[in-house]
């Protein structure tokens, strides 16, 4: 690439041109000195400080939707963390720091056990280091950091963007979002997805071009210096068809467009996209924060609320994907070296049968108060007998239909096995990339190669596909891969009978299958399956 041009991993499709606007970085870490003169007066000012924070995050929350309120809700409650609270105030008192000082020690503290846990909780440590750097402006009497007011339509760039940040953001200000880390499952890229503004992450450099304007190509990945006088350009997508509702090929091969939700919001928002059932409800999402196990009957209510909008249609209800990486505090996960491969989804419940029976009775309950048609699939599967496991368990407790997730490369390359015993198969393409090519997905210095257009990735879904042609039994994808409308194609042509994703996507996705033949997707599948590289794939599917 020239010096005016770079290239990084599209994470949000389509083109758009304008002026740079930096995102400013946070302050420097503030200083250990002076000792305050009242320690208990300088450790008094944290907790309305935090609150201030919360306040704010929460009145974003309520004005945003779907994943953004998710996110924005998630963000205060970790500012108002009693825990992380208390701490910063017992370096003020006991340690005689500044309360700045001591919230930067006590928040970084955290975010470090965050990124040695891995996995989804690693995922978290952007959100404490956004917390802590808002608490402090807060402490200073300063400006928050993050993006600042645009006087008008704009390319954004940043090292990368606070969960926050993003949530909060203008889509008609807003053309497209550049950053020099993140990867292909941040939340940047997830929540770019939703609002539909074109983002490419991972552009090494980026911030050093001091560019006044950019042409950003959320399709290709390129980022080009344009001249500052050029006119702006607002997103511009590749021509879509209109969607029927109806998830199938011109020729009509179905292939169910389903959501991805955590919530009744989410569930709510996936029902008004047009979704036509779910492909993942994560259910762990209800209770990460929770200091006891929930009843069965809080169970049962918390899950009927986000099954209610789908009556009548398909709900795949994912078990506790809980953890090591994803602690629950009522299943008492204990330390362990390297947490993303250690106790964590079926494994827990192996451990812990009661939890996954109580679990699954909530479940079958959900499903006979809600009237939707509920499956229910276990996840990090590695082998046909957790499989067959956990199936046998799901039909104990009077649900008809057993599935498992396949995010470890060995359940992939035994899916014809593990097809024997369960009735379907879900890939969670994330966390099955960063097993595949051992690679953090949290981590920007390796985001390329957690690229769901990876050809080694695309083959191992093309293994499952095959399985589950030979076996008569479905296979579909609900991870990030399924929400774009070109990958689509690809999936559907390695033998993909259905795609769940966010509910943003689930019109675009639903229109670019129709617009479409089957025979049209084996082809450019096998064209991406043939390339040397996520680029050359993503140039061959759309060749």
């Amino acid at each position: 690439m020239s010096e005016t041009r770079l290239s990084g991993v599209p994470v949000s499709p389509g083109r758009a041109s304008g002026p740079v606007v930096a995102v400013a970085e946070p302050a420097a870490a503030p200083a250990s000195t002076p000792a305050p003169t009242d320690p208990p007066a300088e450790a008094a000012r944290i907790a309305p400080a935090a609150q201030a924070v919360v306040e704010r995050l929460e009145a974003l929350a309520g004005g945003a939707t779907g994943d953004a309120a998710t996110i924005l809700q998630t963000t205060a409650a970790m500012a108002g963390d009693p825990a992380l609270i208390s701490e910063a105030e017992r370096l003020v008192t006991a340690e005689g720091k500044p309360a700045p000082r001591a919230v930067y020690e006590a928040a970084n503290g955290f975010a470090k056990a965050l990124a040695a846990a891995g996995g989804y909780m690693a995922e978290r440590v952007r959100d404490i280091e956004d917390i802590r750097d808002r608490v402090i402006a807060e402490l200073q009497g300063v400006a928050p950091p993050g993006v600042p007011d645009l006087s008008g339509p704009s390319v954004l760039v940043a090292r990368d963007l606070a969960p926050a940040d993003t949530a909060g953001l203008d889509p008609e200000q807003v053309l497209a979002l550049v950053t020099e880390e993140g990867g292909p499952t941040s939340h940047t890229a997830i929540l770019a997805r939703s609002l539909g503004i074109p983002a490419v992450v991972a552009v090494r450099g980026v911030l050093a071009l001091n560019a006044r304007a950019l042409l950003v190509d959320g399709d290709t990945g390129t980022v080009e210096v344009v001249d500052a006088g050029a006119p702006v350009v607002a997103a511009v997508r590749e021509g879509a068809a209109e969607w029927n509702g109806v998830g199938a090929t011109a020729d009509d091969h179905r292939v169910k467009v389903l959501g991805n939700v955590g919530s009744p919001s989410d569930a709510k928002a996936a029902a008004e996209a047009g979704a036509e059932g779910v492909g993942l409800f994560r259910t762990e999402f209800s209770y990460l924060d929770a200091p006891s196990e929930p009843s069965v009957g809080e169970q049962r209510a918390a899950y009927t609320a986000v099954l209610e909008p789908f009556a009548g249609k398909p709900v795949i209800v994912r078990t506790l994907d809980a953890g090591a990486d994803k602690p629950l505090v009522f299943l008492s996960p204990q330390a362990e070296p390297n947490p993303a491969l250690g106790v964590r989804g079926l494994r827990v419940a192996v451990d812990r049968p009661d939890v996954l029976e109580r679990q699954l009775e909530a479940i079958a309950g959900a499903a006979e108060d809600s009237g939707a048609e509920v499956s229910v699939m276990a996840p990090m599967v590695a082998t046909a007998e957790e499989a067959a496991w956990f199936a046998e368990r799901v039909r104990a407790a009077g649900i008809a239909r057993a599935g498992v997730m396949i995010e470890i490369p060995a359940a992939a390359l035994a899916a014809e096995e593990i097809l024997a015993a369960v009735d379907f198969v879900s890939l969670g393409t994330n966390d099955l990339a960063q097993y595949t090519f051992a690679a953090d997905r949290q981590l920007g210095a390796v985001a390329s190669l957690n690229d769901p257009w990876q050809p080694a990735l695309l083959r191992l879904i093309a293994l499952v596909g095959s399985a589950a042609a030979k076996t008569g039994k479905p296979a579909g994808v609900c991870g990030e891969a399924a929400g774009d409308p070109l990958l689509a194609r690809v999936l559907t042509g390695l033998g993909m009978t259905s795609l769940s994703m966010n509910a943003a996507a689930v019109r675009a996705v639903g229109a670019s299958l129709a617009t479409v033949t089957l025979a049209e997707c084996e082809a450019v599948a096998q064209a991406a399956l043939a390339a040397p590289d996520p680029t050359a794939a993503r140039a061959a599917a759309r060749g």
